[in-house]
């Protein structure tokens, strides 16, 4: 309905009064009384005329959005209390923070460098850190294969490069693990430089150390203990250097074993102490093998062949490998060319190497 010309002056107060008291909510709420907010907005109310209390009001809800948006450092800490307390310290406050961090790049002098703890492993890094860091990757805990350890183990590096074929020592897992637990300074280049001082050429340490790959778990002195033996045997340290690469394991052998099984060809044999020198040097796994094939090889020659004792004598210093020869073997060869082809045992005696072949008719 329409307002008489009385009713429009109280209306229009009320209005004034209902922004002026909105007006005063606000500059509680936000401003402390003479203070500017931000970019020359002033606090106090202006009454200049009568659309100040909107135009106020209008200015104080902006200035209070510019200073959400900005988070400005003018803030103390008995606003935080304020609905506004939860906004993020502003870019002032963040500069201000940093300037009162120390640098200590700066202030620590070289010597207090040493009285800095040392680092501890459980200490925490950051992401940036452990990228940087360059694992290998682990050892496998158990494997069929030398092949996985041989990046990670110089000692099998360097057994490679001599000639050391792997693929048979990795065969028996005790060697792999004792050549796995040794190291080559300490352990194998005293073994190596023994060897080659002994006459092994370089070219043979590969085949040898494949084949007595359990040499490095001797003693060393043990080892120039058992070759000053065979020297004092008169064997020369050409004959030493042929016996230990035809019978890599002879270095392996006790100074006592080896005494005992010299005793046994000298006697067994009634050979001289030249004859037995010339036939363990010719065919030294006479010392290190079995000797079971010998002693039944000795009674088949004297038994069930009918050679006599200086017949056999004879035969095993020109062909020694009769006395290891497989017995069936031996015995059949000898029934053809004696039966068969009526070969007569003095004539056998003369050319041995009959004996040690095969005859298919």
């Amino acid at each position: 309905m329409a307002l008489s010309a009385q009713q429009i002056p109280r209306w229009f107060n009320s209005i004034k009064l209902s922004s002026f008291i909105n007006a005063t909510q606000l500059t509680k709420r936000f401003t402390r009384p003479g203070k500017t907010l931000l970019h020359g907005f002033s606090a106090q109310p202006q009454m200049s005329s009568d659309n100040c209390f909107l135009q106020w009001g209008f200015k104080t809800y902006r200035t209070s959005s510019l200073w959400n948006s900005s988070q400005s450092t003018d803030l103390s800490s008995q606003e935080n209390n304020s609905a506004q307390s939860t906004l993020l310290p502003s870019v002032n406050e963040q500069s201000q923070k940093t300037q009162k961090t120390p640098n200590f790049d700066s202030e620590l002098s070289l010597e207090g460098l040493d009285d800095l703890p040392p680092l501890s492993p459980l200490q925490p890094i950051s992401e940036e850190e452990a990228v940087q860091i360059v694992a290998d990757p682990p050892l496998p805990p158990v494997s069929f294969t030398l092949r996985d350890y041989v990046d990670h183990s110089e000692t099998l590096q360097k057994l490679v490069l001599l000639g050391v074929d792997l693929s048979k020592i990795e065969k028996h897992p005790d060697a792999a693990n004792l050549l796995l637990r040794l190291d080559f300074e300490k352990d194998i280049k005293q073994i190596l430089l023994f060897l080659k001082d002994l006459g092994i050429e370089d070219n043979h340490l590969g085949t040898f150390l494949t084949k007595n790959y359990a040499i490095f778990s001797e003693d060393l002195e043990d080892l120039k203990t058992r070759v000053a033996y065979l020297r004092s045997k008169n064997f020369s340290k050409a004959d030493v250097a042929q016996m230990v690469r035809k019978a890599p394991f002879l270095l392996n052998f006790s100074v006592e074993r080896l005494d005992n099984r010299l005793g046994f060809f000298q006697k067994e044999l009634e050979l001289s102490v030249k004859k037995t020198r010339d036939l363990v040097v010719r065919l030294p796994r006479l010392l290190t093998g079995s000797l079971e094939p010998v002693k039944e090889n000795m009674k088949v020659y004297r038994l069930e062949l009918g050679f006599k004792r200086n017949e056999i004598q004879h035969m095993i210093t020109r062909i020694p490998k009769m006395l290891t020869a497989n017995k069936r073997k031996l015995t059949e060869t000898f029934d053809y060319l004696h039966n068969v082809m009526n070969i007569p045992h003095h004539i056998i005696v003369k050319f041995p190497q009959f004996l040690n072949r095969s005859y298919w008719i």
